[in-house]
């Protein structure tokens, strides 16, 4: 293991810069769309709810292709595209003069936005079985620890100028591509390789990767489930925090560099002990648990207080994405991890179009017109589908013979 530890390193390092960057533009993309669009909030709301679910649509048919080219030609590859390909995404979003140049921006992101799957068969392939949770939590606390800056300095910087982050991140991710192509090694070898073939090159062939067995469906459900509940976080918290209490970007920016703060601890000090003192399944039961309650608190909370809470809490919740990661992992054979990471993002995809849509859709009605007044409406409907996926991961069995 000590011989891959650099390899693993330079892949948290490419990983944490790119983090860094996309944290840098959270706090400030609510408040750009809100200038482009006038006075109108609904046009904001929708407008933020499209550019979330373009970017989605492009990712979701861009990274079976990129994790099935990963199997075959190398992760270093993969991952160099995808930095470059965000590096343009935030100098055309710096530059766009209207709201239609920002959609073009988000699927040209969301086309290279594979360099999570790619890090994560990276991490797979030079990390033994037992291990990969406890490698998967690193990847989420160097996630975390990136949260905890980019947002802070985006929102920030975003107080000089709203155009300012987004020429920020993409300095970093030419940064990143510059540390990629001078020490990133490859962790694929050639005779590990496999040929890439386009009939499983999509998101509905990756997607029946995780059909071959009854956890695996599981599983999939579950990280479509994260994923939808994830989906209203930036158009619920942001726009919500602005109207109940008057937050603009730096605030939000503190409160979800919280969040990342809360990640950092969870999953680089207690994720694994967690894992290993009630194993991958239980884990991911407990973060589902913590997700519940910190968006019930979201929703209702009438103090700006209780939203600080709320963000720790939600920060617990991050248990949960490296433990299915790993007993995903397990699963799959060591010539498909990149397929294997691509039929997750597949489900992400399908749950990051529709979520925002719904979410955005929520929002309006209950902030506008509606006869309840709940701004806070969305982050109601991710509190179910967390208690949804409790349900499910108690029903997932080979991981618990597994660890028998």
């Amino acid at each position: 293991m000590s011989a891959r530890s650099p390899a693993i390193l330079f892949a948290l390092v490419a990983m944490g810069l790119d983090a860094l960057s996309v944290g840098m533009i959270i706090p400030v993309v609510p408040q750009l769309v809100s200038s482009m669009a006038g006075a109108d909030p609904r046009l904001a709301s929708r407008m933020l709810s499209v550019m979330m679910s373009v970017f989605a649509v492009a990712q979701l048919f861009a990274a079976p292709v990129l994790g099935g080219l990963s199997d075959r030609f190398g992760r270093r590859k993969v991952i160099l595209i995808s930095i470059t390909g965000m590096a343009f995404d935030f100098m055309l979003m710096g530059w766009a003069p209207r709201l239609s140049w920002l959609v073009v921006a988000r699927v040209l992101g969301g086309l290279t936005a594979a360099s999570v799957v790619s890090v994560n068969a990276y991490i797979a392939d030079v990390t033994p079985p037992e291990k990969r949770a406890q490698r998967f939590g690193l990847v989420g606390a160097t996630i975390g620890g990136a949260f905890v800056l980019g947002p802070a300095v985006g929102g920030w910087l975003g107080a000089i100028s709203l155009r300012l982050p987004f020429w920020v991140a993409a300095g970093l991710c030419v940064l990143n591509l510059l540390y990629g192509l001078l020490v990133l090694p490859e962790s694929l070898p050639p005779e590990r390789r496999r040929a890439f073939d386009w009939t499983r090159a999509n998101p509905f062939s990756s997607a029946k990767s995780l059909l071959s067995s009854p956890d695996l469906t599981r599983l999939g459900i579950c990280w479509f489930l994260t994923w939808f509940g994830m989906g209203a976080f930036p158009v619920a918290f942001l726009l919500s925090a602005n109207l109940r209490f008057g937050w603009a970007s730096a605030q939000n920016g503190m409160a979800i560099a919280l969040v990342g703060f809360t990640q950092v601890i969870v999953q680089a000090f207690l994720a694994r002990r967690v894992v290993v003192a009630v194993g991958e399944v239980q884990s991911a039961r407990l973060g589902y648990c913590f997700t519940a309650f910190a968006t019930l608190v979201y929703a209702l909370a009438d103090h700006g207080w209780m939203i600080w809470c709320a963000c720790v809490i939600s920060g617990c919740g991050s248990l949960t994405m490296p433990a299915i990661r790993a007993m995903v992992s397990s699963m799959a054979t060591a010539n498909r991890q990149g397929e294997a990471q691509g039929a997750l993002s597949a489900m992400e995809g399908v749950a990051a179009i529709v979520a925002p849509l719904v979410a955005g859709e929520i929002f309006v009605h209950f902030s506008t017109h509606a006869f309840f007044y709940l701004p806070g409406a969305p982050f109601l409907l991710t509190a179910a589908v967390s208690l949804l996926a409790v349900w499910l991961m108690g029903r997932v069995t080979f991981m618990r013979a597994r660890r028998v």
